[in-house]
């Protein structure tokens, strides 16, 4: 609909979005201003389009690694609201870091990837309840480089990400993690997030091996290991936060 001194388009998108661009001024419009916001609104549509579109493949995307992040869960008897509550401790940790949002999101996205390579592990081993020998420590711990093989060739930076976060989530600040014994900062940011997101909510958890422990344990183990096992600014993160991210753990609760 246009006058002399106005313009006005309704438009809906392929997915039923209603949009309406008003424009009026004190003068005439030019034949070539109405052809030029003819033009504006249709771009508008299509601009339109392509970010509901960009939601929709971002949600897919999240889906999915849960999906995937959930199905090693399963296999290894542990519950799969484990990897949601990875995602969101370790986006929350992340923001609190003082990464950009979208890297934020990004870890979310590909954090409950970070024990796909577990699918390479045997199940007497995955699953046994007592402690594990010297070697089958040794093959519990190559789901970390597996992970990474399996994820590394891919385009998708989530995916890609998730291979950075499968190799480097049990690195250790000191060095005297695995696979390939990095310290510090030689860790990806998001290693040394998931790192901390993982460990926060097993120890809070139940396993075939243990039983959830306390909040004053958790504490206590985090304090003991900052600087050790984790990046030690994360961990006064996680403890001056520690009320905030427990929470998290009734958003995702276990199944009963």
């Amino acid at each position: 609909i246009q006058g002399n001194d106005y313009f006005v388009s309704y438009f809906t998108t392929r997915r039923g979005m209603e949009n309406v661009l008003y424009v009026a001024k004190n003068e005439p419009l030019e034949p070539v201003q109405h052809h030029l916001l003819s033009f504006f609104a249709n771009n508008i549509a299509v601009s339109h389009e392509n970010l509901k579109l960009r939601e929709v493949i971002r949600d897919s995307q999240r889906e999915l690694s849960y999906i995937i992040g959930e199905a090693v869960e399963l296999r290894s008897k542990e519950t799969g609201s484990h990897v949601r509550r990875v995602a969101h401790i370790s986006a929350l940790l992340a923001r609190h870091y003082g990464l950009p949002d979208n890297e934020a999101e990004m870890i979310k996205l590909a954090s409950p990837l970070h024990d796909v390579g577990k699918v390479a592990i045997p199940d007497l081993i995955l699953n046994k309840p007592g402690p594990h020998t010297d070697e089958e420590r040794q093959i519990m711990q190559t789901h970390a480089k597996a992970g990474f093989d399996m994820l590394r060739k891919s385009d998708n930076p989530i995916l890609q990400l998730g291979a950075t976060i499968a190799h480097e989530h049990h690195e250790c600040w000191d060095g005297s993690g695995y696979p390939n014994g990095l310290s510090e900062n030689a860790i990806s940011a998001a290693g040394r997030i998931v790192a901390v997101a993982d460990v926060f909510d097993a120890l809070g958890s139940k396993r075939c091996y243990k039983g959830p422990w306390s909040e004053a344990q958790i504490r206590e183990y985090f304090t003991e290991q900052r600087g050790k096992q984790f990046d030690p600014r994360l961990v006064d993160l996680l403890l001056t936060n520690f009320t905030t991210f427990a929470a998290i753990r009734g958003q995702f609760p276990d199944p009963q």
